[in-house]
């Protein structure tokens, strides 16, 4: 098996399940270490396919890369529970006939009557585990276990209904009348050991790091390598209070009277929440649990039940009416922003949701030889018209206006009309009457211009386009200028102050192949013919081995801050986040870490990237209030990955807090993992 798969696959591949029809009808199968020997049966793998079976010799043995996509480095320590909690032991009896389990966070006082231990002793308490774990009682056991104090307001609700109120050791006496009561077994233990936890060994629960990763994620100190990449993100700090994690399942955290609060009406209470999340953002790598209110991120920090919890923000409260997103070892990012988009079919809509993507911004009427090479919604009846077709679409979508106008009358229009911005293209006559007229407008309504400045040197050379300007800011596409721009030197716009340089992705990163494919590529896009030596020489001038591979350099310094598509007029909308990452590793492995001399991890490089097709297209652009980091008050489109496929393929992509796509199974299957597994639409956010 090992040598007919890629290296990572055994990595990452380890459980297949489908669902297998049999006699007595479908059953659910699931295959354990799927990749397991070193050489797998192709004979039945090609059964039925009429393929020949190939020798056994064309698969030769790999050195096998100690490294797997996705993995933690831990850092040094172990991590101690609940430190600073005053601790009991006490001896616990099983008296029933059944087997007994108790979670993390049951308040111990109210756990089932059969089992005989001292309750009083036990009030405002319950075990000092790791949380969403249990401890077991079988029929006829005796057990000693540690209690801890609850944490926040010590207030007791659920359970059995034994206590209903805040913990208050004057109350005692009055407390231990109910389980009398009510039946509940109770025996005093007059010599139960009192101390605190994490000052004596027998009342301290200690884990290792790479216990707590398997259940919570990674914590301060651990490094995740991001995907097959060798980037490595250190996670900076982390807002979880060890031992109060909220974790949700049968017998874990997140339930009623324990992580879940109750009395709390939606109004108090979070829409959702996405638990123990690793967030790599251009403002830092950290780690907290996202609370999401009314679609936007509500809070950053802590979640939970404050009544049992320590450190609960009073806006991050997890109540009966609180959807939960298990976020334990995934990474959040913000959704990506494409903003050089050419509309020339729906379908790249889903493309690019897929990919991650949530923001749109850019210009088309569908598959019109104008929309094939500018991002141009030019008639105010074609920008209503592309409004209104994209209203149930689970993306946020920006269109430009066409700027290439040497009078402002029209440019008023069609931004009355409802264009967001205004692209200057020279397929349409990009001269430098027409640049400072657009921008001339645009600095009226305060909104971004977008250029494609002119390769043929027509009206004049880079520093004519450049002086046109006047120092007013202005966006250029593909600056490097393989997309297209003032031959050969346009790159020199990322020195100018007052540019925002950006990239589009078919020269990310400078390969092998790159210069190969853009011949053909450019021909078409910009309605081009091979048989007139004038468009071949144009075409030809555009395509810079060096000034590509310098793009390369640029971005790695900051120099150019924006990754886009081009999408279908050279460009691939699906590949924005694979590609920017696909430079960022390229990067250091040609230019070694930046960042401080003694950082043994990649944070800054990481942030930097992922500036590239979030944050910096949102100011760019002129709405980084809303979208484009994950910060508090901005809409919650999101972007959970599994750290093994960081960049390459998500997990599930969150629009305004509504689940809009996600990697689905079978959708007859008895759970949601069979295979054939697709990322696909989440229909409930768009129906």
């Amino acid at each position: 098996d090992r040598r007919q798969v890629l290296p990572a696959v055994p990595h990452i591949l380890d459980t297949v399940q489908v669902e297998g029809t049999f006699p007595d009808g479908t059953k659910l199968i699931t295959i354990h270490d799927a990749i397991a020997s070193e050489n797998g049966n192709l004979e039945l793998a090609l059964h039925g396919s009429f393929l020949p079976v190939p020798s056994l010799d064309k698969f030769p043995a790999t050195e096998e890369d100690s490294r797997s996509p996705g993995e933690v480095i831990f850092g040094g320590g172990s991590i101690t529970l609940n430190p600073g909690r005053k601790a009991v032991i006490l001896r616990v009896v099983n008296t029933g006939d059944r087997p007994i389990q108790v979670g993390s966070h049951y308040h111990f006082i109210e756990v089932n009557p059969y089992l005989v231990f001292d309750r009083r002793r036990a009030y405002g308490m319950r075990l000092n585990r790791p949380a969403g774990t249990a401890t077991r009682f079988e029929p006829g056991e005796t057990k000693s276990v540690v209690l801890v104090n609850i944490g926040g307001k010590k207030v007791i609700r659920g359970g059995n209904g034994i206590v209903d109120g805040p913990v208050d050791d004057a109350k005692c006496r009055a407390v231990m009348e109910a389980p009398k009561f009510m039946g509940f077994n109770h025996q005093e233990e007059a010599n139960a050991s009192e101390g605190v936890s994490g000052e004596g060994f027998a009342f301290t629960t200690v884990i290792s790091r790479e216990a707590y990763s398997n259940m919570y994620g990674p914590t301060t100190g651990d490094k995740i390598r991001l995907g097959d990449t060798d980037l490595y993100a250190e996670i900076e700090r982390d807002s979880a209070v060890h031992g109060d994690e909220c974790v949700f399942g049968g017998g874990k955290v997140i339930r009623e009277g324990m992580g879940q609060a109750c009395g709390h009406p939606p109004s108090d209470s979070l829409d959702t929440v996405i638990t123990n999340a690793v967030i790599i953002d251009y403002s830092g790598i950290f780690k907290a649990d996202i609370g999401i209110k009314d679609g936007l991120i509500a809070v950053l920090g802590k979640t939970g039940n404050p009544d049992t919890m320590h450190d609960v923000h009073p806006n991050l409260i997890i109540g009966v009416n609180t959807e939960v997103i298990a976020g334990e070892g995934m990474i959040v990012t913000a959704g990506a922003i494409d903003c050089h988009v050419h509309f020339i079919c729906p379908q790249l809509v889903y493309e690019a949701i897929s990919s991650g993507i949530t923001t749109l911004v850019g210009g088309g009427t569908g598959p019109a030889s104008g929309t094939r090479a500018t991002t141009c919604t030019p008639a105010p009846s074609q920008m209503k018209l592309m409004l209104q077709s994209t209203d149930d679409l689970p993306l946020n979508f920006g269109f430009t206006g066409k700027g290439n106008s040497a009078k402002p009358g029209e440019l008023h229009e069609i931004i009355m009309a409802g264009a967001m911005g205004l692209n200057l293209h020279e397929d349409w006559g990009t001269t430098p009457a027409a640049i400072d007229n657009c921008l001339t407008v645009a600095e009226q309504y305060d909104i971004q211009v977008n250029i494609h400045t002119d390769t043929l040197n027509e009206s004049g050379f880079v520093e004519h386009s450049i002086a046109a300007f006047k120092g007013r800011t202005i966006h250029t596409y593909h600056s490097e200028g393989a997309g297209g721009g003032h031959a050969p030197d346009i790159i020199k716009v990322c020195g100018v102050k007052n540019v925002l340089p950006s990239s589009t992705n078919p020269t990310r990163p400078y390969t092998s192949n790159t210069i190969d494919e853009h011949l053909d590529m450019l021909m078409v896009c910009h309605h081009l013919d091979k048989d007139i030596p004038e468009d071949v020489a144009f075409a030809e001038s555009r395509i810079r081995a060096e000034t590509i591979a310098a793009e390369d350099i640029l971005h790695d310094m900051g120099a150019i801050s924006i990754i886009s598509s081009d999408s279908q007029a050279m460009g691939r909308i699906g590949e924005v986040i694979s590609r920017t990452w696909q430079t960022a590793h390229k990067m250091k492995t040609q230019r070694g870490s930046v960042g401080p001399s003694r950082s043994n991890n990649d944070n800054l490089r990481i942030r930097r990237y992922i500036a590239k097709y979030t944050i910096n297209p949102a100011i760019a652009n002129g709405f980084s209030e809303f979208v484009g980091s994950v910060e508090v008050g901005k809409l919650a489109d999101l972007v959970l990955w599994k750290p093994s496929f960081f960049g390459a393929k998500p997990e599930m992509v969150i629009k305004g807090g509504a689940i809009a796509w996600a990697n689905m199974g079978d959708p007859n299957a008895s759970i949601p993992t069979p295979e054939p597994g697709d990322i696909e639409a989440y229909v409930w956010s768009i129906w």
